[in-house]
C-alpha cells in the first residue's frame, strides 16, 4: 500500500513538472516569436562586443569570473543561455523589471562589478538588454537565423598618412537578410605603430608606410580591410631588375613612394651572404680574393659555392633541430640526438626535396638507429602535441587556441583541432633494448580522435579539406603527408617560403613567420604567392630558393637607409641590420681571436654551429648569455636576439672571452710575431672581422696605437716600435665590441 501510494506521489509530481515544462518551453517559444530581440544574433554579440566573455573576464578557463563563466567569445550560445538564465536560481534576471536585473546592474556598474562600468543607461547595449529580459529571456537559438558571413567596406584601400578611414561593417544571415554592424563588430589593428582604429570602425594612419590590416570580428565571423599607407615619395628609378622577387619588391616600393636604397658594396654582400648562408665569417683570404676579382658574375659564384659548403648544412641544421625540438633530457638522448642531427644534416648537405624531408619525418617507423627521424617521436610524444608541433612549423598555422573552443581569429574549430589530431592517433611504440629508446610502429586500427566538448570521434581530416577513407592497415601519416605536399595545398609551401624569407630579409612577408590566417594578410600577397609557385615547380628544392632570394637585387640592398626610407620597417626599400646569432657570434669571435671553443665529448674544432643539441648550453655561459635556444619549442621566437646589459659586460670583460684574447698561438700572438708591417697586420683583422679594408682613419688609428713609444729594458727609446701582444689584444677587443662586427648589416 506504501508502494503504491508512492508511486501515486511520484507520477503526479512527474506529471507536475512536466507541465510546467511545457508551460516555461511554450513562453519561452512565444516570446521568442514576438521578441524583436534575439539572443543569439543580439544579446550574445553585445556581450562580446562590450568585453564580458573575453578570456580575462566571464569566459576565464575554469569557473570564469567570480562563478559566472560564459564560452569564449560567444561560440557556445546554448551554454551562455543557461549560465545567464537558469543558474544561481535566476538571479541574474528579473523580467518584472528588467533594468533591476543583477546583468543590467552590474555591467552598469550600478552594483559593485570587478570588470568595472561596461555599458551606461539608454545606450543600444542597455536597451538590447532590458527588451530582452523584458520579454522574457526567450531562447532563439533554433529559430533565429545563421550567420553565414561578413563582410568590411571598403575590402582594401589607401589612407594617406595622417589620414582617417570610416569603415562599413555587414553581416550576411541564411535567411538572405543582411544587417549593418558596424557599430557592434569588433576591431583590431595587426600594427598599431602603422594604424589605429577605434571602437566605431574608424582607421587613423600615422607616419609609417606600409601595409596594415584591420581584422574585424563579430560572432565568429572575421573579415580584414587591408590598408595600404603611402610614403609619396619619388621613385625615380631602381636596382637592376634580376628576377621576379625584385619584380615584385620594386612595383610595391613604387606604389608606395618609398624610393629604395642603392645595391650594397661588394665587402658587405660577401660577410652577409656568408653569413646568411654558412653561418660564418668569411676569412681574411676569402675577403681579400673576393674584393681583387674583377669577374661580373662573381657573386651569385659565392652564392653557389657557399651552398656546396658543409657550412650551410651545419648551420641550417642547427635551424631544423631547434625548430624540432631535438633536446637532451638525460644521457640516454646522446645516441638518438645525434643520429637525427646528422639526419637533418646530410638531408641539407644532399638537398632532399622539402616534401621529402617531411615525409620522413611524418611517417618515421622503427628504431633511432635504424631510422633517425623516428627521434622526433621520442621528444614529441602525445598525438595532440605533434598535431600542434607539424600546424605550426609546416603549415603556418597555431592550433592551440582550437583544443579548447573556436580558435578567435580563425576559422578553425574543435572538430579541425582534432581532425588533425585524429592522423597521429595509431602511431604505436614499445621499449628496445637501447635504454630511453622506443620503437616507432603503426598500430592496426581506424584513425580517430575524440572532441572533448561534444563527445564525438573524428575521422582524420585535413584543416577544411576531406580525406579518403582510411583503412585499418594504412598509416594515416602518410595521408597527411600527401595532402600536404600537394601542390594545392594552401599552407605548406606558403609556411617554408616565409620562414626562409625571414631568414634572410630579418622580417617574414606574414608576421609571425609561423601565424598565417585570413586575419593576418602578408605586406606583399604577389610576391609570397610567386615564391610558393617557384617552390612548387621547383620540386621543394630548398637550395634553389635560397639561391633565387641571395641573387635578388632585394637581398643585396644597403643596410644604410636614404632621407624617405629610412621610416620603412617592412617593405624592404633597405637590407635591416639584425644580431648575429648566439653561435655565428661565438664562432665569429673564435675566427678573430685564433682561438677555437672546445665542447665536451666533440672533436676539437667543432664550431657552435655544428652543435647538435641544447646541451652545450650549459658548458658555454656565451650561448646562454646571447640567447641560445634550449630547443623547446616550435617557435623561432624561443630564440634570444635582444641586447642586454650582460651581453655587453660578457664582451668587455668575460673570463673565457680574456682567456681567447690572450691564449698563446692565437691571432694577438701570432700577429705579435709576425715580421709584416704593421699596416698589413691591421689589414688582416679588418679582413677578417669586416670582410672590408680598413679606411684611412682607422688605419691611421690603429697603427699610432699599436707602434706608440716603446722603450727597451734600459729606458731607451726605441727606433722601430713593434706591436706588442697586449696591444695586439687591445685592437682585437675593440673590434669585437663594434656594432658593425655583432651585427649582420
Amino acid at each position: 500500500m506504501v508502494i503504491f501510494m508512492s508511486r501515486i506521489l511520484w507520477n503526479s509530481r512527474f506529471a507536475t513538472l512536466a507541465t510546467l515544462w511545457l508551460l516555461t518551453f511554450s513562453a519561452q517559444l512565444k516570446a521568442a516569436e514576438s521578441s524583436s530581440v534575439s539572443f543569439v544574433n543580439d544579446v550574445l554579440p553585445m556581450l562580446t562586443r562590450h568585453g564580458c566573455n573575453a578570456g580575462v573576464c566571464h569566459a576565464k578557463a575554469g569557473n570564469g569570473q567570480n562563478g559566472f563563466q560564459l564560452s569564449l567569445l560567444g561560440f557556445e550560445a546554448e551554454e551562455d543561455y543557461e549560465h545567464l538564465v537558469k543558474e544561481a536560481r535566476g538571479r541574474r534576471l528579473f523580467p518584472a523589471a528588467p533594468e533591476k536585473s543583477l546583468l543590467v546592474l552590474k555591467a552598469t556598474g550600478a552594483t559593485p562589478h570587478g570588470g568595472g562600468r561596461r555599458i551606461t543607461e539608454q545606450s543600444e547595449a542597455w536597451q538590447i538588454l532590458v527588451k530582452w529580459i523584458g520579454d522574457g529571456a526567450p531562447w532563439d537559438g533554433k529559430q533565429a537565423p545563421a550567420l553565414t558571413s561578413l563582410t568590411v567596406e571598403p575590402g582594401k584601400g589607401q589612407v594617406e598618412r595622417n589620414g582617417t578611414q570610416q569603415l562599413r561593417t555587414i553581416a550576411h544571415y541564411a535567411d538572405g537578410q543582411q544587417r549593418d554592424v558596424t557599430g557592434r563588430a569588433l576591431y583590431e589593428s595587426n600594427d598599431r605603430a602603422m594604424a589605429e582604429v577605434s571602437e566605431s570602425g574608424t582607421v587613423t594612419a600615422f607616419d609609417i608606410p606600409g601595409k596594415v590590416a584591420i581584422m574585424v570580428r563579430y560572432q565568429g565571423r572575421v573579415s580584414v580591410f587591408n590598408a595600404s599607407i603611402p610614403l609619396g615619395a619619388p621613385v625615380p628609378a631602381v636596382p637592376e631588375i634580376r628576377n621576379f622577387v625584385d619584380e615584385l619588391v620594386f612595383a610595391n616600393l613604387r606604389d608606395l613612394g618609398v624610393p629604395p636604397s642603392a645595391r650594397t658594396d661588394d665587402a658587405t654582400f660577401l660577410r652577409r651572404v656568408t653569413l646568411d648562408i654558412a653561418g660564418r665569417l668569411p676569412t681574411a683570404a676569402e675577403s681579400r680574393a673576393f674584393l681583387e676579382d674583377a669577374t661580373p658574375g662573381k657573386r651569385d659564384t659565392l652564392i653557389d659555392s657557399l651552398l656546396a659548403s658543409p657550412e650551410y648544412a651545419d648551420f641550417f641544421a642547427g635551424k631544423w633541430t631547434a625548430l624540432l625540438k631535438n633536446r637532451r633530457d638525460d644521457a640516454s638522448d646522446i645516441t638518438s640526438n645525434f643520429a637525427f642531427h646528422a639526419w637533418v644534416r646530410d638531408s641539407l648537405l644532399s638537398n632532399k626535396p622539402y616534401d621529402q624531408f617531411v615525409r620522413e619525418l611524418l611517417a618515421a617507423t622503427g628504431t633511432v638507429i635504424a631510422n633517425p627521424p623516428v627521434a622526433w617521436y621520442k621528444r614529441v610524444r602525445e598525438p595532440k602535441q605533434q598535431q600542434e608541433d607539424v600546424a605550426q612549423l609546416f603549415l603556418g598555422v597555431r592550433m592551440q587556441c582550437a583544443q579548447c573552443h573556436h580558435h578567435p581569429f580563425e576559422r578553425w574549430s574543435q572538430d579541425d583541432y582534432y581532425g588533425l589530431t585524429a592522423f597521429f592517433s595509431q602511431v604505436g611504440r614499445k621499449p628496445t633494448a637501447t635504454r630511453g629508446e622506443d620503437m616507432i610502429f603503426h598500430k592496426r586500427g581506424i584513425a580517430g580522435a575524440t572532441n572533448i566538448r561534444s563527445g564525438t570521434v573524428l575521422k582524420p581530416s585535413a584543416l577544411g579539406t576531406e580525406i579518403a577513407s582510411i583503412g585499418p592497415d594504412e598509416d594515416p601519416r602518410l595521408k597527411l603527408a600527401d595532402w600536404m605536399s600537394s601542390p594545392q595545398n594552401p599552407f605548406f609551401a606558403k609556411a617554408l617560403v616565409n620562414r626562409y624569407w625571414k631568414h634572410f630579409f630579418r622580417r617574414g612577408l606574414i608576421e609571425p613567420e609561423d601565424d598565417i590566417r585570413d586575419s593576418n594578410p602578408p605586406t606583399n600577397p604577389e610576391l609570397l604567392a610567386a615564391l610558393e609557385k617557384h617552390f612548387v615547380d621547383s620540386g621543394f628544392d630548398l637550395k634553389a630558393l635560397v639561391r633565387l632570394m641571395t641573387q635578388s637585387s632585394a637581398y643585396q640592398l644597403s643596410s644604410a637607409p636614404n632621407e624617405s626610407n629610412i621610416v620603412d620597417q617592412q617593405n624592404y626599400s633597405r637590407y635591416y641590420p639584425r644580431r648575429l646569432q648566439a653561435e655565428v657570434l661565438l664562432d665569429a669571435i673564435d675566427d678573430l681571436s685564433g682561438s677555437k671553443t672546445d665542447f665536451p665529448n666533440l672533436p676539437q674544432g667543432t664550431r657552435a654551429i655544428a652543435l647538435p643539441d641544447n646541451s652545450y648550453n650549459t658548458a658555454s655561459p656565451f650561448l646562454r648569455v646571447f640567447g641560445r635556444p634550449e630547443n623547446e619549442s616550435v617557435c623561432e621566437c624561443e630564440r634570444g636576439q635582444s641586447s642586454s646589459l650582460s651581453q655587453s659586460l660578457h664582451l668587455m670583460n668575460a673570463g673565457d672571452i680574456r682567456g681567447k684574447l690572450a691564449s698563446g698561438g692565437g691571432k694577438a700572438d701570432q700577429l705579435s710575431k709576425s715580421s709584416q708591417p704593421v699596416e698589413n697586420r691591421v689589414t688582416e683583422l679588418y679582413l677578417q672581422a669586416f670582410s672590408r679594408y680598413p679606411r684611412a682613419s682607422e688605419m691611421q688609428t690603429a697603427v699610432e696605437y699599436l707602434t706608440a713609444a716603446q722603450t727597451d729594458a734600459a729606458g731607451a727609446p726605441i727606433d722601430s716600435p713593434q706591436p706588442s701582444p697586449e696591444s695586439l689584444q687591445d685592437l682585437i677587443w675593440a673590434l669585437m665590441n663594434t656594432r658593425e662586427f655583432m651585427f649582420n648589416h
